[in-house]
């Protein structure tokens, strides 16, 4: 009988000496680079493994993991974060942990209410709908069922938000939010229903349900234009995208919104630095979308920021030693994150990084 291995976590050493000059350049002070790649233990946002980078300086470790579907440019503001993740403080913990929501992907019902169950305690769950070819109804199902499982556990503390990741118009939305909120019991928020800050706000009009806004900030030029629209009631910021700590608590603080810190699907090293931006913010009215490590079949560390008692605990992490040359990275990997790595560079060059 066949048995399968377990999977693994591939995390190779770059050496810097061997990086092009202007590179070098604009990673100046960092002294250790890392290139992981992890599986994922199940589909999510249409990926079955995460990459990134790793960097280490005086301050500790920071990650650069944009997604593939992101250009050098928008890509180049995931490395200014682990840059300055790797060579600046975070700003001070006001809170010494963080209370988070178990994410929920596309799946039947029954693996819905499983990982409600095994969440670390979990009162609020992010459930994904709206998937390509992916009907309503099955959205409502996957929703009754976690509804069903947080009644089991949290009792009437439950809460319930959906993602649709902009995949709805506004006519679908709308019908779309009305079902779900029914099979919630009442949703705490929706985020991101439609592409434009436009259709944010005629949603947000026709509907009672409060209205989060994800894409509309992180992928956005001026990731401010939808509070001005008055498109959205819940501000979801996400360090990596926004270029740092720094910059997603100057978001925060500047939308005049509730806020949400959110995960871009990093290993735990990016995670830490999501949770040190919620750690502090002056005030927390929703869980945090920060315990994405439970998403990974293996991550960088044996000791994941994962939730207990529905929280995640504010430290720092910092790579496996053990782990870096033990399992090979797929081939081509390399050479490939060495010339995007090449690209974010003489974008953060030309922004007079490094100058």
């Amino acid at each position: 009988m066949h048995v399968s291995a377990p999977p693994v976590a591939s995390l190779q050493e770059i050496d810097p000496a061997t990086l092009p000059t202007p590179t070098r350049e604009v990673l100046g002070g960092v002294d250790r680079v890392l290139l992981h790649h992890l599986p994922m233990a199940i589909r999510f946002r249409r990926v079955t493994t995460r990459e990134g980078l790793l960097l280490h300086g005086p301050a500790g470790w920071g990650e650069a993991a944009p997604f593939w579907d992101y250009d050098a440019r928008e890509s180049s503001t995931w490395l200014a974060a682990a840059l300055e993740g790797a060579l600046h403080a975070a700003p001070p913990a006001l809170r010494d942990s963080v209370p988070v929501n178990v994410t929920v992907p596309v799946c039947p019902p029954q693996e819905a209410a499983r990982r409600v169950l095994a969440s670390g305690g979990c009162a609020t769950a992010k459930v994904k709908v709206a998937d390509p070819g992916t009907a309503l109804d099955e959205d409502v199902d996957r929703v009754a069922a976690v509804r069903d499982a947080l009644d089991a556990t949290v009792g009437t503390r439950g809460r319930i938000r959906v993602d649709a990741n902009a995949a709805w118009s506004v006519t679908a939305a709308v019908e779309a939010v009305r079902a779900l909120d029914r099979a919630a019991g009442g949703l705490e928020y929706v985020e991101q229903p439609c592409p434009s800050v436009e259709e944010l706000a005629e949603v947000r009009r026709r509907v009672d349900v409060p209205i989060a806004a994800d894409e509309s900030i992180r992928r956005a030029e001026d990731p401010l234009a939808v509070a001005r629209a008055d498109a959205a009631d819940i501000a979801v910021v996400k360090v990596a995208p926004l270029g740092g700590v720094m910059r997603a608590l100057e978001v925060a603080r500047s939308s005049g919104l509730e806020v949400v810190i959110s995960s871009a699907l990093e290993s735990s090293v990016g995670l830490a630095a999501g949770v040190r931006a919620a750690a502090a913010l002056p005030g927390l009215d929703h869980a945090c979308g920060l315990a994405t490590a439970q998403l990974l079949a293996a991550d960088v560390t044996a000791h994941p920021l994962l939730p207990v008692g529905g929280a995640i605990t504010v430290r720092d992490i910092a790579p496996d030693e053990d782990l870096v040359g033990a399992h090979p990275l797929p081939e081509g990997v390399e050479d490939r994150w060495r010339e995007r790595l090449d690209a974010m560079c003489r974008v953060l060059a030309e922004q007079g990084v490094g100058a």
